[in-house]
């Protein structure tokens, strides 16, 4: 069994017609259970719960203290290429698009990551546009061997790969994995991934199992908000994370809430998610899972980003760029979207310590 059985099994849910037979007692009842199922998650997404969204609010920030105390880590992004053979209609990285494409070599690397580690980083996210041959394994393991030197963990959000080859990178040095579905509603991805090895669905809604199966240590997943219906890929995106925690025990699983930002191109979304509506996911998250990861990216501005400490977020990202080397060069590259919180490392630590809380750079060590 993988997650696809999982997602045949709910995928022509009437999340309508369940959400209309939802009573507000119901929800209140919900909310006074430790332990919620799939059918109590999807609850507490709908607007059913929307009178109940400070006590949501009051138990996700119990549950997270609980489980992970008043820290966030801090993580940033860096961009190592942007060569994309997709044609994913809503990136700024489609093969189509008519952008400055870049690759760092093995020297700009090194010098983008002295820089990331002078600012205290110790955690590293390293991103490529899908492409093999422009950043084939053997690019990425070299990279990894350099990243080695300045960081405690590494993650990767690269193109999906072969069990055997999530493999050789855990072995260089990799502990973590960043995928997105970006959108679970099979038809909706078919129709809005025109052109490449991401067009097929099932190699990588297969991706973070295959990573688990390699003894990967964090696999972090979720879809882009705004594709299609928000609750039902937040729906979609809960069930993926609680399917593998629950089967690969030794793998740390989080999620993140990506929603669609300003990009280079000329895709125009018809699900809009509120403010509103992704802080509700943020709580449905934490009080479905509460020992779940879940990561902020600097999409979100710096208000709603400082309003959400406390509320379930355990990551944040800091002092980002999404272009190419976009720390320590003049890059020509747009950027894979827009930015919206570009506060540095030191005012992001500045707000969580007036908010109580600690920020921390490192809370684990690959040996």
């Amino acid at each position: 069994m993988n997650f696809y059985d999982e997602y045949n099994k709910y995928k022509n849910i009437e999340i309508d017609d369940y959400i209309g037979s939802l009573s507000e007692n119901k929800v209140l009842n919900i909310l006074n259970k430790d332990v919620i199922d799939k059918y109590d998650f999807l609850a507490l997404l709908s607007a059913k719960s929307d009178k109940h969204i400070e006590y949501m609010a009051k138990k996700a920030n119990k549950l997270t203290r609980n489980h992970f105390g008043k820290v966030i880590l801090l993580y940033t992004p860096m961009y190592i290429s942007n060569y994309c053979v997709n044609q994913c209609v809503y990136c700024s990285y489609n093969a189509k698009n008519n952008i400055a494409r870049e690759k760092l070599d093995f020297n700009e690397i090194e010098k983008e990551a002295k820089i990331i580690s002078d600012k205290g980083f110790r955690h590293i996210l390293i991103l490529t546009g899908e492409s093999r041959k422009h950043s084939p394994l053997d690019y990425i393991k070299n990279s990894v061997k350099i990243l080695k030197k300045y960081f405690d963990s590494i993650s990767i959000e690269i193109y999906p790969l072969e069990e055997s080859e999530y493999k050789i990178l855990i072995d260089s040095g990799v502990d973590g994995l960043t995928i997105y579905q970006e959108v679970y509603n099979e038809d909706v991805y078919d129709k809005l991934h025109l052109g490449g090895p991401k067009k097929n669905y099932l190699f990588r809604i297969d991706a973070p199992e295959r990573a688990c199966r390699s003894n990967i240590r964090s696999v972090n997943i979720g879809a882009l908000l705004g594709l299609d219906n928000w609750i039902r890929e937040a729906f979609f995106t809960g069930l993926h994370a609680n399917y593998l925690q629950n089967k690969y025990l030794d793998t740390e699983i989080s999620v993140s809430i990506p929603r669609i930002r300003p990009y280079k191109g000329s895709f125009q979304s018809e699900f809009e998610v509120s403010d509103r509506e992704l802080v509700k996911t943020i709580l449905a998250f934490r009080i479905f899972m509460p020992r779940v990861g879940i990561s902020l990216s600097t999409r979100e501005n710096s208000k709603l980003r400082d309003n959400l400490v406390g509320l379930g977020i355990t990551k944040m990202s800091a002092d980002s760029s999404t272009k190419v080397g976009g720390h320590s060069t003049q890059s020509k590259d747009v950027g894979q979207f827009d930015i919206s919180d570009d506060r540095n490392v030191n005012k992001i630590k500045e707000m969580l310590n007036e908010k109580g809380y600690q920020a921390i750079f490192k809370d684990w060590q690959y040996i």
